[in-house]
């Protein structure tokens, strides 16, 4: 079979290719940049169906928090007009073209919705599957249907738009989304503990979210990962006086925890964009990285079982609930890293960073329990009888 890619440019010819390969019963895959090509395991397919044609924000309101754009607009493009109204993605959508070995800045709408990543404010605002307010997708049946709407509130029957973010383009092509915006704060401040070891900082950093503070940012370093000290980093964010009067009052609170300092608004903002995209490991291009959500009080027990046994450096965000797991040479070591996720409370370990021989050989996404394995199949299959879309994917 002769491989072919397929680029449309319109809704309309998104149907018309999916109708096609529906038909035909061939599998296809569907990339926006192909900034995401490298995540999951490798697919298996004759055709690319090839949205990077399909841009153009459609509707912006910043008075009604609300932007609509098709699958394929680059978020450089979406950013910029975000920027200009002074506005953002709280859930802070992650760039990981660094860690695969590309450039910075090349992702799409669809790309974001599809992987349905988040940022360090994830434990305050959530994720993309939180910020999305409607869709126009085309099933692998070769159906269009749209989901949600326009408006903020929209609860209206089931919410298929959330179904299928983050289901990696296995269950429909998206064609058209709307997401909801929010103000981005005035300023920003980080404080910055220095030396702590990752138990401590865990103690540190649950000390600090439960106060009122409202962090929004939460992460630890240890030494060696971003340089020669640890630091353990709290991210505050709003009003210039309401940020002076908190960033006080927790530097107060965390004075036991040993020396501090503070990061003003621009090296705030680069040192969390830093931690979001997982820059720390973006230049050792042949170890392998995992991406673990875990109970944030058992992260730095999950890291020092696999220091244990195996060559691995990390660092943790989410209050230590994500770790990002950098493993040194080329065995992902994915028995290792499941197994000591699962005896120190569960969580889910995802494969980010291999060659396409090791994401082909091992589960690149945690292994569902039996019986939502079974669900997941029957939702797939009513969406994508055939196994057209992205097939293997997800496994």
């Amino acid at each position: 079979m002769t491989s072919t890619d397929l680029h449309p440019k319109t809704a309309d010819d998104v149907l018309a290719a999916v109708k096609w390969a529906a038909g035909e019963e061939t599998p296809i895959e569907i990339i926006g940049q192909g900034t995401k090509r490298a995540l999951g395991k490798p697919t298996q397919t004759a055709h690319t169906l090839d949205l990077s044609a399909l841009t153009g924000v459609t509707l912006f309101e910043p008075e009604e928090l609300v932007l609509s754009a098709r699958a394929g607009t680059p978020l450089a493009e979406i950013d910029k007009l975000l920027d200009d109204a002074n506005q953002e993605f709280q859930f802070e959508p992650v760039d990981l073209g660094p860690l695969l070995g590309q450039k910075p800045g090349q992702g799409t709408l669809g790309g974001l919705v599809n992987t349905n990543f988040a940022g360090p404010r994830r434990l305050k605002s959530g994720s993309a599957r939180d910020h999305i307010l409607g869709i126009s997708a085309v099933s692998g049946r070769g159906e269009v249907f749209k989901s949600g709407g326009r408006v903020v509130k929209n609860v209206t029957g089931y919410d298929l738009s959330k179904g299928v973010t983050g289901a990696w383009g296995t269950l429909a092509v998206l064609t058209d989304i709307t997401m909801k915006v929010l103000p981005r704060a005035e300023t920003e401040k980080t404080l910055v503990l220095e030396g702590l070891d990752d138990a401590k900082a865990a103690a540190a950093m649950a000390l600090a979210m439960g106060s009122n503070a409202e962090v929004s940012g939460a992460a630890h370093l240890p030494a060696g990962v971003d340089g020669d000290k640890a630091a353990t980093c709290f991210r505050l964010e709003g009003f210039k006086p309401s940020v002076e009067y908190r960033i006080a009052n927790l530097s107060k609170l965390l004075s036991d925890f040993g020396k501090h300092e503070q990061i003003t608004e621009a090296g705030s903002r680069k040192r969390w964009a830093a931690l979001r995209d997982c820059l720390p490991f973006a230049d050792d291009q042949t170890s392998t990285v995992w991406r673990i959500s875990c109970t944030p009080t058992e992260g730095h027990r999950i890291v020092a079982d696999l220091k244990s046994g195996i060559d691995c450096s990390a660092f943790y965000d989410w209050q230590g609930g994500l770790i990002w797991l950098n493993v040194i040479g080329g065995d992902a070591q994915a028995e290792a890293v499941r197994l000591a996720v699962s005896r120190n409370g569960g969580g889910h370990a995802t494969l980010i960073r291999a060659d396409a021989a090791t994401r082909q050989s091992v589960d690149v996404f945690e292994p569902q329990p039996k019986a939502l394995a079974a669900l997941s199949k029957r939702y797939r299959e009513n969406f994508d009888p055939h196994g057209i879309l992205n097939p293997g994917r997800m496994g």
